[in-house]
């Protein structure tokens, strides 16, 4: 009794890729395609059995998901903005007007609508400084000359 047909695993294909669009991951993607190919296959082979055509669309899907993982290790995706999610980072670099003065080595600093931690050598409220590096949620900072 052939009860999974071509075309249900066709249809299982698209039902996963469209679940892909709703929920992003490319894992449902790949099982996806899988069941697609296990559809053409059982189009050209329509004798297949079931448990076959399961163990079959077990196999593609876990090679193919792992087959991505690894090309996406090696090959990672490129942004333009690589400090995206490492907002301390895009301050390095910058100069500031001291909001607080540093004292005892901890000062204050506003960077647009935000309050900032900063470390560096103890100087006056108004001072301009300029950020070096960060440390966590702490921006290093060096008193700018005042000469220039």
């Amino acid at each position: 009794m052939d009860f999974i047909e071509f075309w249900h695993w066709w249809m299982a294909g698209v039902a996963l890729i469209i679940l892909e669009i709703l929920v992003p991951g490319t894992f449902f993607l790949w099982m996806g395609v899988s069941a697609a190919v296990v559809g053409a296959i059982l189009w050209m082979v329509p004798t297949m059995e079931w448990e076959w055509q399961l163990f079959l669309f077990a196999i593609l899907s876990v090679t193919s998901i792992v087959l991505w993982r690894i090309r996406q290790r090696a090959h990672p995706v490129k942004t333009e903005d690589s400090n995206v999610n490492k907002r301390t980072r895009r301050y390095i670099g910058r100069t500031f007007t001291l909001a607080e003065p540093i004292v005892d080595g901890v000062g204050k600093i506003y960077v647009d609508d935000s309050q900032w931690r900063v470390t560096g050598p103890d100087c006056d409220v108004g001072k301009k400084v300029k950020v070096m590096a960060a440390e966590s949620t702490t921006l290093v900072v060096e008193l700018l000359d005042e000469s220039s």
